[in-house]
């Protein structure tokens, strides 16, 4: 095998790795001489089939086997030889007019990751926002809780139905004066007004009175779930056996025992609790956010174009989806396409600060430990179908890349605490619209001036969520080929994939990658970020 390097640009890299072919031929007679002993032939006993024959029925997939086996292991060589941290996987390619017997020639371009010294951890000096909980938002929060908590007792007889009030009522839906399947309900409990039922059922119940039987006339809507009913008209013969009106709610201890709490004080002490976290991970936002600033004006180094597009890819999808589903899909596009070289900058934000990141946790001993490995995929596993779950489990063990875009949230936190604890933090008592007025001074710190329908409130929010996913991105520690680097796992191993002409009909050893993976159940939108 023969390297040399063609190019050496900044963080760009490409090499040229010729295998002779001679090299290629005694490997293929090597795998035939393995294989040998299993073949089956008609006149030939178990594994006294000869070689030329083996390599006549079998020859051009193990040639194939061969070939990308040995690309991937020089690939691998390269890496190590050459002490090379992939930013994200090399492009890998074979000579087009290659054939058995002719040498290969192999290219492979790729960018590496930067060189950064560990940024220092002292003199880091952060401001804390305390909101107090106070009695009044406890009270607020249980009103809430009373709201979402109604009682009814029966209404005065003869008393006509009113927005608000609950009835019980039995109903048989028809279709052309036949009953339809879902259509029959007994003691159900509908508030008027609430919108429960389809648009034009509570409606026509408006003024009935208890032990009345009405007959109404509804339109499913076109979209209606059941296909057999959408756009249909349908006819409701409806009893209504009972007409009550909403008692108030005292926020005493039988409203707690309701709940199943022991009383009043329990669910306040409930609910105290509840607020203080939610202020706690708005004050951690807050901090976050100043901790990022602070290492991004402190630091500024070349980095990957590759990490940059890709992570720019995620943010740019993310806002082409949010503009199409604009009230005036046609401004919201306008508005960020201004604005794609700003969006495209703070992709390069995150990538820079994700590296930063890294370097800080590696240089410091942060890791995920493998219990903490096994709670993630746990976790995440549960977001499949069941009979799925295992397959997940399996492709997460087999993938170091996906491994590594699951681990990189918690990695991040953990980094994040621990400068949190190297810092100098101070305490400050503030609002909660004080607290948020400060988050959002620093979401669109480094955003433009707002045009018409405030662009930079979305910029903010991708740059949230870059800082908030600002270390996914990360390198990791050297490592043997066969390991390879933890940057190849973070970003897509550097194992190699055939090259642009296929020279196996047997499956490439790295194809796995694109492997079909378990569908997941409908996810909430992942970009511009993960986090």
């Amino acid at each position: 095998m023969q390297t040399k390097q063609t190019v050496n640009e900044g963080l760009k890299r490409a090499y040229t790795i010729t295998i002779l072919a001679a090299e290629l031929s005694a490997k293929i007679d090597a795998e035939i001489k393995k294989v040998a002993p299993q073949v089956r032939m008609p006149g030939f006993r178990p594994g006294k089939v000869p070689a030329n024959l083996v390599k006549k029925m079998h020859g051009e997939s193990l040639h194939g086997q061969v070939v990308n086996d040995t690309i991937r292991e020089s690939v691998d060589a390269l890496l190590r030889d050459e002490g090379l941290r992939p930013a994200m996987q090399p492009e890998i390619g074979l000579n087009d007019d290659y054939a058995e017997g002719k040498d290969a020639e192999i290219t492979v371009a790729l960018e590496v990751l930067p060189a950064i010294e560990a940024p220092s951890t002292d003199g880091l000096k952060l401001e804390r926002l305390v909101v107090p909980v106070t009695d009044e938002q406890i009270d607020e929060a249980l009103g809430n809780i009373a709201s979402q908590n109604k009682s009814y007792k029966d209404a005065d007889e003869g008393k006509a139905a009113a927005d608000g009030d609950q009835l019980i009522i039995d109903f048989v839906g028809k279709l052309d004066g036949v009953e339809f399947d879902g259509g029959k309900a007994e003691d159900a409990a509908l508030v008027l007004g609430s919108g429960t039922f389809i648009p034009g059922f509570e409606d026509q119940l408006v003024g009935v009175k208890a032990g009345e039987e009405k007959t109404i006339t509804v339109t499913f809507p076109a979209e209606y779930q059941a296909a057999h009913l959408a756009g249909k008209d349908a006819t409701f013969d409806i009893t209504v056996k009972a007409v009550k009106t909403e008692t108030e709610t005292s926020l005493d201890d039988d409203f707690a025992k309701s709940l199943g709490l022991d009383g009043i004080d329990k669910l306040r002490e409930i609910m105290k609790a509840q607020l203080e976290q939610q202020t706690a991970g708005l004050t951690r936002t807050q901090m976050k956010r100043a901790l990022l600033d602070q290492l991004a004006a402190g630091h500024s180094f070349e980095v990957p174009g590759t990490m940059v597009e890709a992570e720019f890819g995620q943010i740019w999808a993310q806002l082409q989806q949010e503009a199409a589903n604009d009230e005036n899909p046609e401004d919201a596009l306008k508005q960020i396409e201004d604005e794609k070289d700003e969006y495209r900058s703070i992709a390069e934000r995150r990538v820079r600060l994700g590296l930063l990141l890294s370097e800080i946790g590696q240089a410091n001993g942060v890791e995920v430990t493998q219990q903490e490995m096994g709670m993630l995929v746990q976790q995440a596993a549960m977001q499949y179908r069941a009979e799925d779950r295992e397959r997940f489990v399996q492709y997460i063990q087999s993938e170091p890349m996906a491994a590594a875009q699951l681990r990189a949230p918690l990695y991040e936190d953990k980094v994040v605490d621990f400068l949190f604890d190297k810092a100098e933090v101070t305490e400050r008592e503030v609002t909660m619209e004080e607290l948020q007025a400060a988050i959002e001074a620093e979401e669109g710190a480094e955003a433009a001036p707002a045009p018409k329908k405030a662009p930079a409130k979305k910029k903010a929010k991708a740059e949230t969520k870059a800082d908030d996913a600002a270390a996914e991105e990360k390198p990791a520690k050297k490592a043997p080929a066969k390991k390879k680097t933890e940057a190849a796992a973070a970003e897509g191993e550097a194992e190699a994939k055939p090259a642009k002409k296929a020279a196996a009909k047997k499956a490439d050893p790295a194809a796995d990658e694109g492997e079909a993976k378990p569908a997941k159940k409908p996810a909430a939108k992942k970009a511009p970020a993960k986090k």
